[in-house]
């Protein structure tokens, strides 16, 4: 029997699962009964109000201020959506398309203005305490994101994620966070995309705070996230949920990988690409083994003697940090965008070290895949399936809430390309559901609205209402995506076959 479960894993893990889940044939299915859609957008992006009301300054209102440069656009977040003080607006859009829930993330520096816990700003307590509030008197479900991106600038100057005091600072945070708002928020995402913070952040810099530290930065920021998400975990578990009754986990975002072809080198490329890719944050928390996947470790292990350092780049964790990170989830939040082809590569050089190099694949795409006006962004349905179905089979088959998804495109209103994504999805998203039998409990859009997106700026537009960032009143224009989901959300029915109305002649 146990021959026979080590070959299973080994054929779940090696074959190209697209060849192992065919798609269905329904044209029409009905949405679960408890399945939840809703909509999604971060503190930073939407809000603004960059220093109003006793807010501190957050590490994207420095770099931005002092190198705009390196944004698209020159742009930045100091008003952004205005958000800040159009509560009533917002929550009046969500309802108007029905949506049941609204994902938001609370900025650490309007609520602890100096990065610690000793100064609490009630003001910006008191704003997040109006947007909640109105979201329950219209029937929508809370969800908070307590870290998304935005680190109190004070903080960074001390290292930021590379600091392991930040495991202690991200408690402290976590507990006025969860002491303010967790009497009528019962969802919680503790961090928002760990491999963005670490790898995008202190790798290859290309989010805030741009440092270019890879194969180095993003390991030690990789063990800070872990025990901090951990921290905040267990924090809830044993001081609040008794009382608020809450759910806790972390948002991660995973891109498939798909072998580019049947050969063992690049099938065993494809499970080490997804490895390092997301299973550096997943393995820890959902596996039953917990601690970094062993083919991460020994890759970077085996690349860092080479090149001289006198032991691992990655930062190992103790059998107590193992232990403690193991399980803190209470569902799996995904955050899917795009697929990727994989193929093996020759073994880099041995020089200046990098997470690429740890890899050691190529990656490419099908040129005949949509793609979104962000390269990065393509359109891969079977891609969603296949990556819910890994997610089923290797981490203890959890409950799936998918925390972000969507595709940004260049109609401002009539957004055709992006209605066919989402129905695409979806349609994918209930295969994974109704023939697979995964778990998946929540659909969350990509954007509520046009937003700031990072190093973007506003050139990058996921929005389901148009922004008109040269208004000074920041206009919202519902675009065609919003009638789609108002009737789909009104009749619980996906279907293969798009209404006219949502397609483009």
């Amino acid at each position: 029997m146990r021959l026979v479960l080590v070959a299973i894993f080994f054929y779940i893990s090696f074959v190209p699962v697209k060849a192992i889940f065919r798609p269905a044939v329904i044209s029409n299915r009905r949405l679960p009964n408890d399945f939840m859609i809703g909509c999604a957008t971060s503190a930073y992006q939407v809000e603004g109000g960059w220093n109003e009301d006793g807010k501190g300054e957050n590490m994207w209102d420095r770099f931005t201020h002092a190198h705009p440069e390196n944004i698209s656009d020159q742009s930045n977040g100091d008003i952004a959506c205005d958000s800040y003080h159009r509560i009533k607006e917002d929550v009046e859009m969500i309802k108007a398309v029905g949506f049941h829930h609204y994902r938001f993330s609370v900025s650490w520096s309007r609520i602890l203005p100096n990065g610690f816990a000793n100064v609490v700003n009630m003001k910006g307590v008191e704003y997040y305490n109006r947007l909640i509030d109105e979201l329950i008197a219209n029937g929508i479900t809370p969800i908070i994101t307590i870290y998304h991106f935005d680190l109190p600038e004070v903080l960074q100057e001390l290292g930021g994620w590379t600091n392991g005091l930040i495991v202690d600072w991200f408690e402290d945070y976590a507990r006025v966070v969860y002491r303010s708002f967790g009497d009528r928020v019962k969802l919680w995402i503790t961090i928002n995309e760990p491999k963005q913070i670490c790898h995008y952040g202190y790798g290859d810099g290309m989010l805030a705070p741009f440092l270019k530290s890879s194969g180095i930065g993003e390991y030690i920021c990789a063990r800070n996230v872990l025990l901090a998400h951990a921290k905040a975990y267990h924090l809830y578990k044993n001081e609040f949920e008794s009382i608020q009754k809450g759910r806790v986990s972390l948002t991660i975002e995973c891109t498939w990988k798909e072998s580019g072809s049947n050969s063992t080198a690049d099938k065993k490329a494809a499970a080490r690409d997804r490895q390092f890719d997301f299973g550096l944050y997943t393995h820890p928390i959902y596996s039953y083994q917990g601690d970094f996947p062993a083919v991460v470790k020994h890759a970077v292990k085996e690349r860092s003697i080479l090149e001289g350092f006198p032991q691992s780049r990655l930062p190992f964790l103790t059998s107590k940090e193992v232990n403690y990170i193991r399980g803190t989830y209470d569902f799996f939040g995904l955050n899917y965008y795009t697929t990727q082809y994989v193929v093996d590569a020759p073994a880099p050089h041995i020089g200046m070290p990098s997470m690429d190099n740890d890899v050691g694949v190529s990656r490419y795409s099908d040129p005949k895949w949509f793609v979104g006006t962000f390269e990065y962004f393509k359109s891969v349905p079977w891609g969603f399936r296949n990556l819910l179905n890994y997610i089923k089979l290797n981490y203890r088959n959890p409950e799936i809430f998918v925390t972000e998804i969507g595709i940004p495109v260049e109609e401002n209103f009539a957004n055709y390309e992006n209605i066919k994504f989402h129905n695409d999805h979806l349609n994918a998203l209930l295969d994974a559901v109704q023939i697979d039998k995964v778990k998946v409990k929540a659909y969350t859009v990509w954007s509520l609205m046009d937003n700031f997106e990072w190093a973007k700026g506003y050139t990058v537009r996921f929005g389901m209402y148009y922004v008109d960032f040269e208004d000074p009143e920041r206009k919202r224009t519902p675009k065609l995506s919003y009638q789609f989901f108002k009737n789909l959300i009104k009749s619980r029915t996906v279907t293969n076959k798009l209404d006219q109305r949502f397609v483009k002649h």
